[in-house]
Formats: structure tokens, sequence, C-alpha cells
């Protein structure tokens, strides 16, 4: 099941990433939209994600860092020039590491940035490898989360940083033993556009962090701040350049 779900998700990301690219630039995830702010555009939307998740997460230095699901490295070099850190990222997509490495390049930091291709529940890194350990929008795609936190653990420092940002579903009320099936249906269909194998909450995302050891542990909900990117993909999708686009990415991406 998940070498299936790898191919999938790599051929998903090979199609549509020139694509997202093109119309969005070099950060593949949503963009933070805090209540009552002044206008800004999607793209800064997009950085000051990054920004407030540092901030958020009291990440104000690293000497090493790793981006898992890195896409083509948007989150890796922005963060490797704002901390003056070395980073590595990795990614199901060959199309996305070898984007990657030729935006690092251009921007001048293929001395200390790096990507390559690796499977995020079996990464390629020595323990205790990095002090950030950083995944933007990719744990979705996970099917065991049990395994994924346990190898962002095991590749982190002591006294390291371990920041996920995520789809989740809505945590279940005392009494519940599951989501209801309007939900439910809703997420199904997410999950066959999006191959994303299976929804969890923050709650459960909480237990398994405990019980990895981890220590100081710390959880948000942004759905609110970040709700206002779905209708500006939508909108660019629209676009006379969305529509053209769609079509050269192929089918894949169209389905979505």
């Amino acid at each position: 099941m998940q070498s299936t779900l790898n191919k999938g998700i790599a051929n998903f990301y090979d199609e549509s990433s020139g694509l997202w690219e093109s119309m969005w630039g070099e950060h593949m995830h949503h963009g933070y939209y805090p209540k009552d702010a002044p206008p800004k555009s999607n793209q800064e939307a997009q950085i000051d994600m990054i920004e407030e998740v540092l901030r958020w997460a009291g990440a104000e230095s690293a000497t090493a860092m790793v981006d898992v699901g890195c896409g083509i490295g948007g989150s890796s070099r922005h963060i490797a020039r704002r901390l003056g850190c070395a980073a590595r990222g990795i990614t199901l997509s060959p199309v996305q590491a070898a984007r990657a490495n030729v935006l690092a390049q251009e921007q001048g930091l293929a001395d200390r940035v790096s990507f390559q291709v690796a499977d995020a529940l079996q990464q390629p890194f020595e323990d205790k490898s990095f002090d950030l350990v950083w995944s933007m929008e990719s744990g979705e795609h996970m099917p065991d989360k049990t395994c994924f936190v346990g190898e962002l653990a095991r590749v982190c420092m002591p006294g390291g940083r371990i920041i996920i940002v995520t789809w989740c579903h809505r945590n279940l009320e005392e009494g519940e033993t599951e989501l209801k099936g309007n939900e439910k249906f809703l997420l199904d269909l997410i999950c066959k556009a999006y191959y994303l194998p299976k929804w969890c909450s923050i709650n459960d995302y909480k237990a398994i962090f405990r019980a990895e050891g981890l220590q100081d542990i710390k959880s948000a909900d942004w759905s609110q701040e970040v709700a206002p990117f779905w209708g500006a993909v939508i909108k660019s999708a629209l676009s006379t350049e969305g529509f053209n686009g769609l079509f050269k990415a192929g089918w894949t991406t169209i389905k979505v």
C-alpha cells in the first residue's frame, strides 16, 4: 500500500509542481491571513506563514534543519537565509528535488542547502542530525503517523525543535468515537484528490508526541487564518493562465 501511495504522491507532484510554481512561486503551502490584518498578496501571505510558524514555535536559531516533504524547497531556502543555517530537504518527487536544487544554486545557497528524493518514513539521515525538524503540509500524506513522528524525533538533536504544520480533522467531542458521516464523506473526497491516506486530529498527534517521549508540546488551530487561501487558489485555477496550465500539467492535476 505504501509503495502504491508513494508512487501516486510522486506522480502528482511531478506533474503539478511546475504549474504551481508558475502561478504561485516557490512556496507550496497555505498563506497566513490573520483577522483584521491589512491586505497582502498571496505570496506575501505564504512567507508570513513561515515567519509566523517560526515565531509561534520560538525557533529563533538553528544550525542544521531538515525539511520533510520539501516541495521545491521554498521553506528550506527561506529559513536557511533567515537563520543562517544549513538545510536538507526530502521529497518523493524527483521533479521537485531537481528543481529545488536548481533554485538553491540560482539563489547562491547550494553550498549549504540541498535536496534529494527520500521517504519521510525512512529518512536517509543519522540520528540526532538536526536541531530544527520542519514539516510544512506534508504530514497529511503519511500513511503511518506514528512512524512519521518517530522518524522526526529520531533525526532531531536533543533540545531541538520539531515543527509540524499539517491538515487535521477536528478533535472529537467527549463521547464521540468517530466523525459524522457527512464529515467523513467530504474528507474522503479530499483524500482521493490529494493522495491522503488517512486523517487524524491535533489531539491524535499530541498523543503520538507524548508516546515518543517528546517534551514542551504545544498546538494551535489556524484553520480560520489559512481559509482565505483556498478561494485564491480556485480563482487562479479559473484564470486563463491557470486553465491552460492545468491541461498542460495532465490528468493527475486536472482531476483535483
